[in-house]
């Protein structure tokens, strides 16, 4: 996200941080990232539970600024249920410390480095701030974040967004209903000719962001998280979510081309995938597309359809029978990941290794999500 910062002190900036970022930080180093006067984007990590941690956090922080274009300032933040009063002084002192020090041998700006902490605020680079802190009223107060532009209402935390919302009993029955419906040969061929059109995985799909998260047949819903249990295509339907229409064809292409190679080789769809990716055998279609998947491009998706698109999904995992949610799940969380979600998608990835912790796609998520791994579109300068 690019906005015009103006707020006039910390505790404004304070403020605005939550809309900046899509979420209201809890327990968390957060760094603001400037071009300029414009932010360009804000970027987290949990805070580290050992000081021997700290230097760990800080250099992948300070690695990940270096990628982003043109950022030549910086303001880093630490969220903390530490108090003022418990140490007389601002917490997470050393860490922001070391934040500094470190961005500015990287180069940077330090335009401030500041403390939220459960009982007041404070800035590690004003002597003026009293050991007790300033109040927090002071932000919760503030102007800025009330003009409109930047709208909070509703915001969770960085983990909120990878909940699921309570079950829907009524749903839920009606999702199991179809469901079964799908798996049963005397029935599915009449319940594809009633889907009409939306029997195609490219239709369903752009049904599914077309219209609003409430209005979707049970149908039609049963009938994605049945094809989000067959490998290949959900990773098409995946892409397809995120970057639209044209991208989804030549997926579902590919993945018919790859299902057929499954079959007459006897590997499943994850393996062959994996050992293509290993062997660099992919044709150019299929290197495209595992690069989207892989986030190795700078062809951004289209938040707006990823938005929508998670919109559906809590509530369809949460209604769905526990062993069919593992392939939504992982759609979900490769969604959440492509917008720079890592914390929402690991809890996405957490539940499905629940539900079966030898899932392969699960599996891989995991590893790759858990390794830190940021797609390069968050990398590239906004036009």
């Amino acid at each position: 996200m690019t906005t015009i910062i103006r707020a006039g002190a910390a505790h404004d900036l304070l403020a605005l941080v939550p809309a900046l970022a899509g979420f209201r930080p809890e327990r968390s180093i957060v760094c603001v990232a400037f071009r300029g006067n414009r932010s360009a984007g804000v970027l987290r990590y949990d805070l580290p539970r050992r000081a021997s941690e700290r230097p760990i956090v800080v250099d992948s922080l300070i690695a990940t600024l270096c990628r982003i274009p043109g950022v030549d300032a910086v303001v880093p933040i630490a969220y903390t249920d530490a108090t003022f009063a418990a140490r007389r002084s601002l917490p997470e002192r050393r860490l922001l410390s070391l934040v500094v020090r470190r961005a500015e041998e990287a180069g940077f700006t330090v335009r401030d480095a500041l403390c939220r902490a459960a009982d007041a605020w404070g800035s590690l680079l004003d002597p003026e701030t009293p050991g007790s802190g300033h109040p927090l009223a002071m932000i919760d107060e503030s102007p800025v974040a009330g003009r409109g532009a930047l709208p909070m209402p509703g915001l969770g935390t960085a983990e909120s967004s990878g909940e699921l919302p309570q079950r829907d009993h009524a749903r839920a029955e009606q999702l199991a209903v179809e469901l079964a419906g799908f798996v049963d040969d005397a029935y599915v061929e009449s319940r594809l000719d009633e889907l009409g059109a939306e029997a195609d995985p490219v239709e369903l799909v752009e049904a599914l962001v077309r219209d609003e998260p409430g209005s979707h047949p049970a149908r039609r819903l049963a009938w994605f998280l049945h094809l989000a249990s067959v490998s290949a295509i959900r990773d098409a339907m995946m892409l397809q979510l995120a970057f639209g229409p044209v991208v989804g064809i030549l997926a579902h292409g590919d993945a018919d081309a790859t299902a057929t190679r499954a079959a007459r080789s006897a590997a499943t769809i994850d393996d062959l995938v994996q050992r293509d990716l290993e062997r660099g055998e992919e044709d150019e279609v299929s290197e495209l597309l595992a690069r989207l998947l892989l986030g190795e491009s700078t062809t951004r998706p289209d938040p707006r359809r990823i938005e929508r698109a998670l919109e559906v999904l809590r509530p369809l995992i949460a209604d769905a029978p526990v062993d069919r949610r593992v392939g939504a799940l992982c759609i979900a969380a490769w969604l959440a990941w492509a917008l720079g979600r890592g914390s929402a998608a690991g809890a996405f990835i957490d539940r499905a290794l629940e539900v079966d912790p030898d899932h392969s796609m699960a599996t891989l998520l995991a590893a790759f999500i858990g390794s830190g791994a940021l797609p390069e579109w968050a990398f590239t300068a906004d036009q």
